[in-house]
């Protein structure tokens, strides 16, 4: 069970940004000093204390004419009535302005729990002023320095203690997957490809579909449900706040799919929003099949099929494991094929393994292969277990877990997949350090 979504929301420059690029672990967002750079919401699943929830990053929220900030307002407001906490994040040095109140009003219409995050405070003397914000009519105050860590962890036991836990899965013993990609790759016609009617609407104009549509079917005797999911454009080709929404509920769908379809256009070259799209289904864990679509329409030879696979494989290193299907969803040629890899690969998502053999598989990797010396010793690893299933999740309990190169780790994740049946599926694999 997954716990629910948390919103960081504030006014512009109160560094909002850089608590979010704290809390996902990676430098996400634009940080700038130059009020409202972030115009577009940003989405990191993360975790801690081994609770997993989704975070939402968003533009400032200020009554202003300024530019964009009308847009930026209405996407924090769509981005707060999908929350279930919100993180209020305001400027410790600075202390209440005009704008902070401005904000906290909009926040409380919500009926939604707030926590304020008072950044900056990086030195004792600020300390007193984060008392000050108790005004705004909040519980709770956190004093953080998101640019230093100081004060996160406190900040994030509250939120996974505050956030309540939420089904994903909507449908019992059901199969569910969902197909996304750039806008106009042919994810409706091929939902009616696989369906075999016209439910969803189809269009040659890009976004005609505006939230994810969800159509539960039978096939040999087996419960599905295809998710068809509207395309996720370029942040700066965002506008209307329909289509923000809509990017939105995309990432949603992908949240509680088991199976993602990416589709790309054969037609044309792979772009960087093609990996970006892709990225959404990597970070989420979901099993992952590429799909080439428009293949009818390609000017092809005998290696065509051949050479855009490895394309493909330069482009989305970190989809490596994703097996590749061609398929024309205008003419309905191929699609058969999708529904072997959707099972095969949900298959492998679920796998589990015995321990004994999981540690053979260990031990003649770490035989055949020493590990490096890293940070000043070798890494030994005693013993795994698996610990979860979808996405197969192994924990291994080594001597320190900073001897560990990624490198290392990597050449254990290929024997894994050499060893069991895991194509599609992500592996996470934790390190523990083993107490003696």
């Amino acid at each position: 069970m997954k716990l629910g979504t948390v919103a960081i929301v504030g006014r512009p420059n109160v560094g909002k940004s850089s608590v979010f690029n704290r809390i996902a672990g990676d430098k996400l967002a634009i940080t700038d000093d130059v009020s409202g750079i972030t115009r577009d919401r940003l989405y990191a699943n993360c975790e801690w204390l081994d609770q997993e929830f989704s975070l939402i990053d968003t533009g400032g929220i200020e009554i202003s004419n300024a530019a964009f900030m009308e847009e930026i307002r209405a996407q924090a407001e769509l981005a707060m009535n999908e929350a279930d906490l919100i993180v209020f994040v305001v400027d410790g040095r600075v202390g209440i302005t005009n704008g902070d109140e401005d904000v906290i009003k909009v926040l409380h219409r919500y009926n939604k729990p707030i926590l304020v995050a008072a950044n900056k405070i990086d030195d004792i003397k600020f300390m007193d002023n984060v008392y000050e914000f108790y005004n705004l009519g909040v519980d709770e105050v956190f004093p953080i320095s998101a640019l230093h860590g100081i004060g996160i962890g406190d900040l994030l036991d509250a939120i996974v203690k505050t956030l309540p836990e939420k089904k994903l899965k909507r449908y019992d013993n059901t199969l569910e997957f969902c197909l996304i990609g750039q806008p106009n790759v042919g994810k409706s016609s091929l939902t009616n490809a696989i369906l075999g009617t016209e439910r969803v609407i189809v269009s040659d104009v890009p976004g005609t579909t505006r939230d994810a549509i969800d159509t539960p079917f039978i096939r040999d005797g087996e419960s599905y449900v295809v998710i068809d999911t509207a395309g996720i454009r370029k942040q700066g080709k965002i506008y209307e706040n329909a289509e923000k929404y809509s990017v939105l509920r995309a990432i949603k769908a992908i949240e509680r799919s088991s199976v993602v379809l990416l589709l790309l256009d054969g037609t044309k070259p792979i772009e960087e929003q093609d990996k970006r799209v892709a990225g959404y289904a990597a970070e989420y864990n979901k099993a992952v099949i590429i799909v080439v679509n428009k293949w009818d329409a390609v000017d092809k030879t005998d290696k065509s099929m051949k050479e855009y696979v490895e394309n493909i494989r330069a482009h989305f290193l970190f989809l490596n494991y994703a097996p590749v299907v061609f398929v024309s969803a205008l003419k309905n040629q191929r699609v058969h094929l999708l529904f072997d890899e959707i099972k095969r690969v949900y298959e492998n998502y679920q796998r589990r393994v015995q321990t004994n053999v999981l540690n053979d598989i260990i031990l003649d990797a770490t035989i055949m292969n020493q590990a490096p010396i890293f940070n000043g010793d070798r890494l030994k690893i005693f013993y795994g277990t698996q610990v979860e299933t979808c996405p197969p999740s192994f924990v291994l309990f080594v001597n320190d877990v900073n001897y560990m190169h990624f490198s290392y780790e990597r050449y254990i994740e290929n024997k894994l997949r050499e060893a069991f049946e895991l194509e599609g599926t992500p592996i996470k694999i934790i390190l523990r350090k083993k107490e003696i």
